[in-house]
């Protein structure tokens, strides 16, 4: 008996070929407007936006959304969406910031922030892939309560970090070669998020589920197992994030992670992860997250106002979707 490759193997080989090819070219992209906005940083205010402060100031900024950033390029890769990320965020920076959380030091800040991330996304999780709900709404509603909750719990006062453990990894002395530890955990968990995505079953399983999920079905994955543990790793991702922003802020409040929804599936977007699922890039999520913060950061330096920050980045989000489209008619074709 002759065994024969099927004809399409090389096809399909040729088309994931081509796929890595376009991502390459486009976090080159990516990189060439990362030079743009640093070049026009120095030209505008160079004493300012040049200075080894200012610029840990942006990898800082940056940490905090990138982590969020890293779970929700997950979820959206497998098809789904998580408009709650910023209100998981703010409910779990409260939590871990009560007089009874602070009782027990940085262990207890720390535990408290990520069981309480996870806690929600596992919600989640558990609300689309076993209750049937759209993604749309259960985050949604998601978000709602998440925001109520964190209001409820600080009666609308910043609830102010005392445990010196906590505050002493914001400050200079704490930097390991001049980079703040925070930027090390977002470049940890960056790496983890790469490896899990791009060589791991469970990044492939994510992949699969995203571009067909009956196909998915009927090669034997648990689609709805995935999707449940997706959302837990995006809820992870956010009680991480909250911990940093912590940190980062010195105290818990109710209005934190505003707009973070927002500004990580903008990230992920422009990075080359497709909305519709099917493709996901953390590096190019991460190109995106210090895309925008350079953006804020330039934006401040020159004292222009917010609606003209957020124009732009609208207009990015804009032109990022139009080249996704164009770069699917290509593939197609």
């Amino acid at each position: 008996m002759t065994l024969t490759t099927p004809a399409k193997a090389p096809a399909e080989e040729s088309r994931w070929r081509a796929l890595g090819v376009r991502a390459d070219v486009r976090n080159l992209s990516l990189l060439g407007v990362l030079a743009v906005l640093v070049t026009v940083g120095g030209l505008t205010r160079p004493a300012e936006f040049l200075a080894t402060s200012n610029l840990q100031l942006v990898l800082t900024q940056a940490s905090v959304i990138g982590v969020v950033t890293v779970g929700m390029t997950f979820v959206i890769t497998s098809g789904g969406i998580d408009l709650s990320v910023g209100a998981i965020v703010a409910l779990a920076s409260v939590w871990a910031t009560t007089l009874a959380t602070q009782e027990f030091g940085f262990a207890g800040i720390l535990f408290t922030a990520v069981i309480v991330g996870v806690g929600c996304g596992l919600v989640n999780g558990v609300l689309i892939a076993y209750g049937g709900m759209v993604p749309f709404i259960a985050t949604l509603a998601m978000l709602a309560s998440a925001r109520g909750l964190a209001l409820q719990i600080t009666d609308g006062r910043t609830q102010i970090v005392t445990v010196d453990a906590v505050l002493d990894l914001g400050v200079p002395d704490a930097y390991v070669l001049g980079i703040p530890p925070l930027v090390l955990v977002f470049a940890a968990v960056t790496a983890a998020g790469w490896l899990l995505l791009n060589r791991t079953t469970f990044g492939r399983r994510t992949v699969a589920v995203g571009g067909n999920p009956e196909a998915a079905r009927l090669a034997g994955i648990d689609v709805r197992r995935q999707r449940l543990l997706l959302y837990v790793l995006s809820g992870l991702c956010c009680g991480i994030a909250a911990f940093l922003l912590i940190v980062l802020a010195g105290s818990g409040q109710n209005t934190n992670g505003n707009l973070y929804e927002l500004d990580a599936i903008a990230a992920a977007i422009i990075g080359g992860t497709l909305l519709s699922g099917g493709r996901g890039t953390i590096v190019g999520s991460v190109l995106g997250v210090l895309v925008f913060t350079t953006i804020t950061n330039i934006f401040a330096l020159n004292n222009l106002q917010s609606d003209v920050q957020q124009i732009a980045k609208g207009a990015i989000i804009v032109a990022a979707v139009l080249v996704q489209r164009r770069s699917a008619r290509d593939g197609d074709s």
